[in-house]
């Protein structure tokens, strides 16, 4: 946010009431992907940013690692997205981390039989269990996405669900569940096909639900309404 931030104030002394700060998230979500090595995928412009911002608007419309692998089929099917585009999106964490607190219920106390749940690989899983220890003490506690290539974007995601090293339930049922299974290998096998991909589906993701004209507004700042 802070980047943002900078880049909304710069662009505002240069042409003030211009460039939206969706359209600057947006250019700069794709010049991330590029500048960790994945693909380029144009991006339109034209936004306008939303008249309102609430939290209780996420919930039911973002999957959370929590749901089935249907759960999170339907979210994206109801916004028009196939299965292989949802497979696709979900290599975008090939980067980035996640907070220990979005899966310590697979960690700790995980049923009567198991501390932890077994489709993680062992070692994976005490590894994870070490370095989430201090998770209720310390909420800002996360680990790498990708253990194996944390800051480059590869297939090295897909590469590590049959080794029980994805970090989320929502990770590991991507191989676990037959109908996303099948584009999980293609993509372990071919890493240009996940890039033309994921590429296709970025495009389309960021095209979706855009605001234009009277919809919305080209914010001042990028943390507040103008009004």
């Amino acid at each position: 946010m802070a980047f943002v931030v900078r880049a909304k104030t710069a662009l505002e002394l240069a042409c003030p009431g211009v460039v939206s700060c969706s359209d600057i998230l947006a250019v700069a979500t794709r010049n991330l992907v590029v500048q960790t090595g994945g693909p380029f995928y144009p991006v339109n412009l034209g936004r306008k940013d939303s008249f309102i911002s609430k939290a209780s608007l996420v919930e039911g419309n973002l999957p959370r690692p929590t749901m089935t692998m249907d759960q999170i089929i339907n979210i994206f099917g109801s916004r028009g997205f196939s299965v292989q585009e949802m497979v696709a999106l979900s290599g975008a964490h090939t980067i980035g981390f996640s907070h220990c607190k979005e899966f310590s219920s697979n960690l700790y106390n995980y049923n009567k039989t198991s501390q932890y749940d077994p489709s993680y690989n062992p070692r994976f899983a005490q590894a994870l269990r070490n370095a989430c220890n201090n998770f209720q003490k310390d909420p800002t506690l996360s680990v790498f996405n990708d253990v194996m290539s944390p800051n480059k974007f590869d297939n090295k995601y897909y590469q590590n669900l049959p080794k029980g090293l994805g970090l989320l339930s929502s990770d590991r049922g991507l191989f676990s569940d037959p109908t996303t299974r099948v584009h999980v290998e293609e993509y372990i096998r071919d890493q240009d096909a996940f890039f033309k991909a994921f590429a296709s589906a970025m495009q389309k993701l960021s095209d979706h639900g855009v605001k234009i004209g009277r919809r919305g507004e080209i914010r001042h700042r990028c943390d507040a309404f103008n009004n």
